[in-house]
């Protein structure tokens, strides 16, 4: 399955993002891990991001709220996914 990440104010497509690990579960909960992904050299100002499944439709899997505008100027936009554990993974099915 390819996933990837589109910053909601950048067009062509977003980033493609890697499985930093295989699923992993604790306890009853399932949880999954990428790796952070980076757009190098942008100027960037976003508010969220969304994370959807390119496929025909392209359906969305997680919407990303940033919680304020997180902005960049000729440097690297980055955004780091939280520890992979069943209480801070992005995605975790319980």
């Amino acid at each position: 399955m390819l996933l990837r990440l589109l910053i909601l104010q950048i067009t062509a497509g977003g980033n493609t993002l890697t499985i930093a690990a295989n699923p992993a579960a604790s306890g009853t909960t399932v949880f999954l891990d990428f790796a952070d992904t980076t757009w190098s050299s942008s100027s960037i100002t976003a508010r969220g991001a969304l994370i959807y499944k390119s496929a025909t439709g392209n359906p969305a899997i997680a919407v990303i709220d940033f919680g304020e505008d997180k902005q960049t100027s000729s440097a690297d936009f980055v955004i780091q996914f939280p520890t992979a554990d069943k209480t801070n993974a992005l995605i975790r099915i319980d």
